[in-house]
């Protein structure tokens, strides 16, 4: 489908409309074409693709989901974390 510079800033949603149906649209200044609009045809990666795309790359060890002792608190700057009690004990 063709349209004038005119009729293309009018119906540009019309136009984007047509180019996801797969039509190619010209846009012309007087009789002389000077653009296309086609689609863009780029297909979504699934995300639950996404997920096993490092399998196998990545590993750790069991211990890294290990409570972290004091020492390794403050080594990793929350030594404020080891002080005390997180939790206070409920009243009797």
């Amino acid at each position: 489908m063709a349209y004038t510079v005119h009729e293309a800033k009018i119906h540009f949603s019309r136009l984007l409309k047509e180019a996801e149906a797969g039509q190619e649209v010209i846009v012309m200044r007087g009789s002389k074409p000077v653009a296309r609009v086609v689609p863009i045809n780029v297909a979504p990666v699934p995300r639950r693709k996404l997920a096993g795309l490092y399998r196998g790359r990545v590993t750790f060890d069991d211990k890294a989901l290990d409570p972290l002792t004091d020492e390794q608190l403050e080594e990793f700057g929350f030594g404020c974390l080891s002080e005390g009690d997180l939790v206070s004990s409920p009243a009797k």
